[in-house]
């Protein structure tokens, strides 16, 4: 059984070039790849992936790339940045938005292990005898 955290938080500080990421304390990235294991567990309903030896390095790579959106997003959150920039006459700003899984493109690396959800409906087929 692979033991959980599947990452340490050193990985994703090692991963992410981003100041706020790398600055936050492992009790926080810790919370962070917990989140992001869960979503794993959920995205894939496979629960074998708790039963296996070793992590494939598919898993551990999502999880990671999901660590750091979740601790990036977090500290943007946390410290409410707007950006704004004014030229002369035009101006804009720019304020962070919510993590969008479907960006970070983890089904190449997930949907190998993703189990089918049963729909709860039955199907009956009859012929004639």
């Amino acid at each position: 059984m692979p033991a959980r955290p599947w990452i340490t938080p050193e990985q994703v500080r090692e991963y992410s070039e981003t100041p706020e990421v790398v600055a936050r304390t492992d009790a926080k990235l810790t919370v962070d790849i917990s989140r992001a294991e869960q979503y794993i567990l959920t995205y894939t309903h496979n629960k074998g992936l708790l039963d296996m030896d070793e992590l494939p390095e598919s898993v551990k790579t999502a999880c990671i790339l999901l660590a750091e959106a979740y601790a990036h997003n977090a500290a943007l959150t946390s410290s409410k940045t707007l950006k704004s920039e004014t030229f002369d006459d035009y101006s804009y700003s720019a304020d962070h938005s919510d993590i969008e899984v479907r960006n970070l493109d983890l089904a190449a690396l997930l949907d190998d292990y993703v189990v089918a959800a049963a729909n709860g409906a039955v199907t009956m087929r009859m012929r004639r005898l």
